[in-house]
């Protein structure tokens, strides 16, 4: 469609989302810069379901394209608002599995499902050569760390590894388990980073560690020593991805705000996607009413330089994009090749 677009999302620009909301909103800006032809309208919702249930009306009645905000919990209560109001909303921040599959004909995700997330990781240790050890399992509080913890369970159990289930609570590792153990933390960062630094200082320490925060550089700012730890990311750069839609990711690494020469992590990128997916839906449809990109969308199959698109017609969640599993390898990530 012709025009410019008006591109509306509420972000954590404060609140304890802020370090990962404020570079969807660097990456939004930055993808504007490139395509030339949006507005990007941002709101500030605090990382706080209340707010932004508050907030997110007024910014939906000013926009052509509605983003979700950052984190699956906000998310979830960002696609229940779309779906009472008649709206669609692209997710680029809520992974949840019941956060993709929850409204058909409101949201349209991006992201790699929870379930999926530890697929790179338990692939990797399946292939390594010996004999198996368990695997500890750890999930925090909150829907998002049981429902990334259950997917590696049945992955795990798929691949013929003997997994042994704990909370962060717990005692790590837990009794009974092999002296020869892998750890696998499914919680939000300051969860993660905490166990991973419990698990290393233990007396029996595991013999791999991946956590999902480990995904993301700020993270050896929050344990004492990451060295050798995998982290799981829905992006990382030098992946290599096939780019059909939107900037490259060298023209993208290009034109992102320096930040005393740190690369973006995978929430800007993400945000990028989210943009770069809904507006070549509307443009391609000739419309921005809900079922005309809604119909858009199913009909997709394309890549970004997030990495693979394609969403199940019936729900709305993600079926190609893949995680990344990354090691931290001389004070900093660096992508693991995958079969």
């Amino acid at each position: 469609m012709a025009g410019q677009l008006r591109i509306g999302a509420c972000l954590s620009l404060s609140g304890r989302f802020a370090q990962f909301g404020r570079q969807a909103a660097q990456g939004l800006e930055t993808w504007r810069s490139l395509d030339g032809n949006a507005d990007i309208i941002v709101e500030d919702d605090y990382s706080d379901r209340r707010t932004l249930e508050s907030v997110l009306p007024a910014v939906a009645a000013r926009c052509d394209i509605l983003l979700g905000p950052y984190s699956t919990q906000l998310m979830r209560a960002a696609g229940h608002i779309a779906a009472e109001s008649g709206w669609l909303v692209w997710n680029h921040g809520g992974s949840g599995d019941d956060v993709e599959g929850a409204h058909p004909g409101h949201v349209v995700s991006v992201l790699t499902p929870t379930s999926r997330y530890g697929e790179p990781f338990l692939l990797r240790l399946a292939d390594e050569p010996g004999e198996r050890r368990d695997l500890c399992i750890v999930h925090g509080p909150g829907s998002f760390g049981r429902q990334v913890a259950d997917g590696a369970e049945a992955i795990a159990r798929r691949v013929g590894i003997r997994t042994v289930r704990a909370s962060a609570d717990d005692q790590i590792p837990p009794p009974g388990i092999a002296a020869d153990w892998d750890l696998f933390s499914a919680g939000v960062f300051e969860q993660d980073a905490e166990l991973v630094s419990k698990a290393l200082r233990s007396a029996v320490p595991p013999r791999r560690v991946c956590a999902i925060a480990a995904g993301v550089r700020e993270f050896a700012r929050a344990v004492d020593d990451p060295e050798g730890v995998f982290g799981i990311a829905q992006w990382f750069p030098g992946s290599r991805r096939e780019v059909a839609l939107g900037p490259s990711e060298e023209a993208f690494l290009g034109a992102y705000p320096d930040s005393g020469g740190m690369l973006p992590d995978y929430p800007a990128v993400q945000a990028a996607a989210g943009a770069v997916i809904a507006t070549h839906c509307a443009r391609l449809a000739g419309s921005t009413r809900r079922d005309a990109l809604w119909a858009s969308a199913v009909g997709l199959e394309t890549s970004t330089l997030f990495g693979a698109f394609k969403i199940d017609p019936h729900s709305g969640a993600q079926v190609k994009h893949q995680t990344v599993l990354v090691r931290w390898t001389g004070g900093k990530p660096a992508p693991v090749a995958q079969r």
